[in-house]
């Protein structure tokens, strides 16, 4: 796993500031990847399974853990919030929006407990052929997190075909704009969870943007979602 202070934070903040996300590629390896993917046969790990088809949000299956988190996701949840937490500050402040974002992840949890969200939400996600997720955002609460991350566990070209990862951008008085991004097997994507605030002629304003998955073709696509905030 790629040591998450040995990353280029720089790159990482300028990237969420203009684009609403970040690329980091390389942060698993293969074999990581493979582990990871191996949880998804193991039930006693998860709190509910989810099939897209039933709530419409698409066709595919994932999967909610229940605590405690596997030791290497509750590494990458806690490890990335940290240094995400000071630029969630930034955007606050941009904005005008009074929330000050607790530097430890425990601390968040415990915002989120005091709002009644107590359910763990990093998941695995399966896709097989004809899957894909509709564009959608994953606030569960009143409390939210402005970051997520997503990593792909599978090969586009060698495990699967199809499952680009998806955003929209809504940007003010005109129409969505689409990006279409294609990560790597053991690729991080950290994305907005809701909005990215943008420089008007009259201060900063929200960009509201939206994830989703394209239709996988052929193969299984597994990806795993790390969400900071928990769910009510």
């Amino acid at each position: 796993m790629k040591s998450i202070q040995a990353m280029n934070w720089n790159e990482i903040v300028e990237s969420l500031n203009t684009k609403g996300y970040a690329i980091i590629p390389g942060v698993l390896s293969k074999a990581e990847c493979e582990h990871l993917q191996g949880f998804y046969n193991d039930d006693q790990l998860f709190r509910s399974v989810i099939s897209m088809e039933r709530y419409r949000f698409g066709k595919g299956e994932y999967k909610y853990f229940n605590y405690p988190l596997p030791p290497s996701i509750q590494v990458l949840r806690e490890g990335l919030y940290q240094p995400l937490s000071i630029l969630a500050n930034d955007w606050m402040q941009k904005l005008g929006i009074e929330m000050q974002y607790p530097e430890q992840h425990q601390q968040l949890l415990e915002l989120c407990k005091a709002k009644n969200q107590l359910r763990p939400t990093p998941l695995i996600l399966r896709y097989q052929p004809g899957g894909y997720n509709t564009l959608h955002q994953d606030l569960y609460g009143e409390v939210y997190f402005p970051f997520q991350v997503v990593f792909v566990l599978t090969q586009q070209g060698v495990e699967h075909e199809g499952g680009d990862f998806v955003l929209t951008e809504q940007l003010p008085r005109a129409q969505s704009k689409a990006e279409v991004i294609r990560p790597n097997q053991g690729d991080a994507v950290i994305f907005t969870t809701n909005f990215r605030p943008v420089a008007g002629k009259h201060g900063f304003y929200k960009s509201r943007m939206k994830h989703g998955v394209s239709e996988v073709k052929h193969g299984q696509r597994f990806a795993l979602g790390l969400i900071f905030h928990d769910a009510a």
